[in-house]
């Protein structure tokens, strides 16, 4: 953890608006919404292994948040409605996450834009099978 993170105070899930609220020691306070959570999970699954692997989520409008856990002193894991639950998001993360969720955001709805794909929940594309001979 970075020396000049402040540890959290309170974080509580609010589940109606799919919201997590975190406050820190210094009076900081930042609502992240669950999507934004999810599609900027810091899980090797959505991060990739390095530069340029990055996989874009798509259809997340609705994910929820089912359970938050511990992970040590310096993190929570939360477990998402679409079974994602490999994300540690370190007090470091979060804190930056709320400081710069605006422009993550933005970020976001661009590369979803530019890949032609949605944030609404939907069937998985359809992948022909091959003919049998």
């Amino acid at each position: 953890m970075d020396g000049d993170t402040p540890q959290p105070s309170e974080i509580k899930l609010h589940q109606k608006s799919r919201v997590l609220e975190i406050s820190f020691a210094d009076g900081s306070r930042f609502e992240l919404s669950y999507e934004l959570l999810r599609v900027y999970s810091p899980s090797a699954e959505v991060r990739g292994h390095g530069p340029g692997q990055e996989v874009l989520q798509v259809g997340k409008r609705d994910v929820a948040i089912t359970a938050l856990e511990p992970s040590g002193s310096y993190a929570v894991t939360p477990a998402f409605s679409d079974g994602h639950s490999t994300g540690i998001y370190s007090w470091d993360y979060l804190y930056w996450l709320g400081q710069n969720r605006d422009s993550l955001w933005q970020q976001y709805l661009e590369r979803l834009e530019k890949a032609g794909a949605s944030r609404e929940p939907g069937p998985a594309p359809f992948e022909p099978r091959p003919k049998s001979k």
